[in-house]
């Protein structure tokens, strides 16, 4: 069985997500061909354009020093130390969509990125170093545009692990050192090459454990999870993204991907859109960035 094998009705939103997400086959994870390489983010000017002009709460060697002896803690989505929806009391729901690039993931969905800006519909957009080597022009776009924020998702797209652990297949990190370089080596790049300062962090199949999660807040970043699938990876048909879409409600963080043009991603967006923010309106919710509501 395979996401696309996934029933479009009869499961909520929770059961779907976990239907999806526990599959054997790569749900988060359908970004990426190479498992060796294998619920906001903010983005501003950088104080300056070389990299190492990043904040940097914390060194290399420092957080080895801090976080190598400890226990891992558990390990998968819902982990302590990650947030998953928005703060208590937010008044509003988040779309969040990932760029994981790879092999058969460095494309761009045009239709949900139009579909976005004709709603005027805010989004947080996660990406990959690799995604944003192979479209530094469309990066660059992205980040310039006010309705969009970017999030960090990961140098290498593994797992956050500081032991190995896998999901999907696809081995994770194997030392808090790794995981330091997963999360820092595409923070620096996105500082040095676009200016962009991220504040969240989502991990390659969005799988960490404990202890990583307290290494990313140790770095100045919020490990950032989701309470709504709409695509399981880009692989649901558009009548279920739109169901998912439509099921949001306050405080809740929507995970897609806008890097798979061929999937029903858009599609649904389009379909379920509408109706998303007619509830939110009727509700004086609106949808909202994730950084638009992050608390210390």
């Amino acid at each position: 069985m395979t996401e696309n094998d996934l029933p479009a009705t009869g499961l909520g939103r929770r059961s779907l997500l976990g239907a999806a997400l526990g599959v054997g086959a790569l749900a988060l994870a359908s970004c990426t061909t190479e498992p060796q390489l294998p619920v906001a983010s903010s983005s501003g000017p950088a104080p300056g354009p070389s990299a190492s002009s990043t904040p940097q709460p914390l060194g290399r060697q420092a957080a080895i020093d801090r976080f190598a002896s400890r226990p891992a803690g558990d390990f998968g989505l819902e982990v302590t130390g990650v947030q998953l929806g928005l703060p208590d009391g937010a008044r509003g729901a988040a779309l969040t969509f990932d760029a994981c690039g790879g092999g058969k993931g460095n494309g761009y969905d045009g239709e949900l990125l139009d579909t976005l800006r004709r709603h005027r519909a805010p989004a947080t957009l996660f990406l990959n170093q690799r995604w944003a080597r192979a479209n530094p022009t469309l990066v660059t776009e992205l980040a310039a545009d006010p309705l969009f924020e970017i999030a960090n998702h990961g140098s290498t797209h593994q797992p956050l692990a500081s032991r190995g652990q896998s999901a999907y297949g696809i081995p994770g990190t194997g030392s808090i050192a790794e995981a330091y370089d997963e999360v820092m080596e595409n923070q620096r790049y996105l500082a040095g090459e676009f200016g962009i300062q991220a504040r969240f962090f989502r991990c390659g199949t969005a799988h960490m454990d404990e202890l990583c999660a307290q290494l990313t807040r140790a770095l100045g970043l919020v490990p950032m999870n989701f309470t709504v699938n709409l695509d399981a990876g880009a692989t649901f048909p558009a009548g279920t993204v739109a169901t998912q879409v439509r099921s949001m409600g306050a405080g809740d963080v929507g995970i897609g991907h806008f890097n798979q043009p061929d999937g029903h991603t858009g599609e649904g967006m389009a379909a379920g859109l509408p109706r998303l923010l007619e509830s939110l309106q009727e509700q004086e919710l609106a949808l909202l960035r994730l950084s638009d509501v992050r608390k210390a």
